[in-house]
């Protein structure tokens, strides 16, 4: 959901119009007021934020956003007649992620959207990851190994499945510490030795594509690669 805060209607139904043609779904508002009463309801994906409104301006509005958790990160580009260097300073010093001075093209806004949401969202994982007979698929969270189902907790799976997107590349136990326990684990790196051991266990006749580096930690390698 796009958020359109601009208090002239001609310019927000134009905006709004643009953007729902290009497949957005997307809201408008007149003031401050109405737009925080909407982000109390949705948390939008982006906010188009005109600077000169009545009551609250767009200054202020980007201040808050930025200073809020649930909404620090929600990419904002301002839409503004003010086209002064210091304006666009300003408002980027502020914290939002572009400018667009007044009268623009819809089409060069619906680009500026599209290229700045490609840039704030992370990339899709594949949903399926498949190697001859092993599949893990994320959509059911489910590892088979020749149709077969396999029972794995969370880190088991969450450590195949990194190995595998990464196949053929050896990752020190460090690494894999920190990436599929994140940073905060505490256990040590001897927990990836015990994990490794007891998925290789569950693997099978797969158990030997979980290889060992010596002197390096592990890597994911078919049997014929």
């Amino acid at each position: 959901m796009i958020y359109s805060v601009e208090d002239e209607s001609d310019i927000r139904g134009m905006v709004l119009y643009a953007l729902r043609q290009s497949g957005f779904e997307a809201e408008g508002f007149d003031s401050a007021q109405s737009f925080w009463s909407a982000c109390e309801r949705e948390r939008p994906e982006l906010v188009l934020l005109d600077l000169m409104l009545p009551g609250e301006n767009g200054f202020s509005i980007l201040r808050r956003l930025r200073a809020q958790t649930v909404t620090k990160d929600i990419p904002i580009i301002l839409l503004t007649a003010k086209g002064a260097e210091y304006d666009r300073v300003h408002g980027l010093n502020e914290g939002a992620d572009d400018y667009i001075a007044k009268p623009f093209s819809v089409v060069e806004l619906v680009a500026r959207v599209k290229a700045l949401l490609r840039r704030v969202r992370p990339p899709e994982r594949v949903k399926l990851l498949t190697a001859q007979g092993l599949t893990l698929d994320m959509g059911r969270h489910l590892c088979t190994a020749d149709g077969m189902s396999i029972d794995l907790t969370l880190k088991e799976f969450e450590l195949l499945r990194f190995l595998m997107e990464n196949r053929g590349i050896a990752f020190s136990r460090e690494r894999l510490l920190s990436t599929v326990w994140e940073a905060t684990y505490l256990g040590g790196t001897r927990t990836v030795d015990v994990h490794v051991q007891t998925l290789r266990r569950k693997l099978g006749a797969y158990a030997s594509w979980v290889r060992t580096v010596r002197g390096v930690g592990y890597r994911f390698q078919e049997e014929n690669e």
